[in-house]
């Protein structure tokens, strides 16, 4: 999905009044408004204000993708992967944070395009717990639930963005502080 210049920016004020008063609070004329057009010259550029929505969705669902095949694509050991697949997830989050809250908040309001992305996010959460299975059976690590563990692991990625402040210093430290976290948490007392 290519977005064009003008759409970028809408996507971008958007973002911002999607955070502020949430999706259902916005209106087209909120986002007229903030962009200092006319409502009606907005849909020269947009169907809809759920459009806006599929861009945040889609857009962030395809970044998060992206990273997974890198991280499955790596030939290296299986610990050194699981950590890599946590710090490129969390690299998504951190870099988009208002867009991330959008994402994990406002999808359900998708409404001709939702159950295709229920299906993009069930497709990523096998994915992932796919990966996360062959790492505990590589490392010969008790893994009891694949799925709690995948889902515990991707909603504390994706919820990241509540927990530290927006500053360069937090997020060169992020990674491996929840790495850290998830893995102590995942493996108690087996050796990490």
């Amino acid at each position: 999905m290519e977005l064009k210049e003008k759409q970028k920016k809408i996507l971008d004020v958007a973002v911002e009044l999607f955070k502020e008063k949430g999706y259902m609070g916005s209106s087209v004329r909120d986002l007229a408004t903030k962009l200092n057009i006319k409502a009606a010259s907005l849909y020269a550029h947009i169907h809809s204000k759920e459009e806006i929505l599929e861009w945040i969705c889609f857009g962030i669902a395809q970044e998060f993708f992206d990273e997974l095949q890198e991280v499955k694509s790596t030939n290296i050991p299986p610990k050194e992967k699981l950590n890599l697949f946590i710090e490129k997830h969390l690299s998504v989050v951190l870099k988009n944070r208002d867009v991330t809250h959008i994402y994990s908040n406002e999808w359900k309001h998708l409404e001709e395009r939702l159950p295709e992305f229920v299906e993009l996010r069930k497709k990523y959460q096998q994915e992932v717990e796919q990966l996360i299975s062959e790492i505990y059976q590589a490392e010969n690590w008790e893994l009891k639930s694949p799925t709690f563990t995948t889902r515990f692991i991707l909603h504390t990625l994706n919820n990241s963005y509540f927990w530290f402040k927006r500053n360069i210093e937090s997020t060169t430290e992020i990674p491996d502080e929840i790495r850290d976290k998830i893995l102590f948490g995942l493996l108690g007392n087996q050796k990490q």
